[in-house]
């Protein structure tokens, strides 16, 4: 996951708007990680600190602001539940974490100019 939080400096959080105001941000792709990561939606919205309800809602937002799925859940049970990233859910968190690396790199200068301008907050 992205830790927008640095030490050394400002750091960009990128919120792409689609549009009807449909968003895709940190949070959303940070989400997606987790629930690749751990194989489940409440795992991975637990790890985010969130409830279980809002984890799931985050996912049905993700689940309908593209062509298809972006996880592909089964309901617990005696096997057990669990859930995946689709193969869209890889592509889309695959492009919005490129996108993030970009538009760090680019805005680098930028950035570090704020950070010169800024007061220190240290003391």
């Amino acid at each position: 996951m992205s830790d927008p939080v640095s030490d050394t400096g400002p750091a960009l959080r990128l919120r792409v708007v689609f549009a009807g105001g449909r968003r895709l941000g940190p949070g959303k792709a940070d989400l997606l990680e987790l629930v690749r990561e751990t194989g489940s939606i409440s795992a991975a919205g637990r790890r985010m600190g969130m409830s279980y309800k809002r984890a799931w809602t985050l996912i049905e937002e993700l689940n309908a602001m593209f062509r298809a799925p972006l996880v592909h859940s089964v309901r617990g049970g005696a096997k057990g539940g669990g859930a995946q990233l689709t193969e869209l859910g890889e592509t889309i968190l695959a492009h919005y974490r490129a996108l993030e690396r970009t538009a760090a790199l680019q805005g680098r200068a930028e950035l570090e100019a704020l950070a010169a301008l800024s007061s220190d907050m240290s003391e």
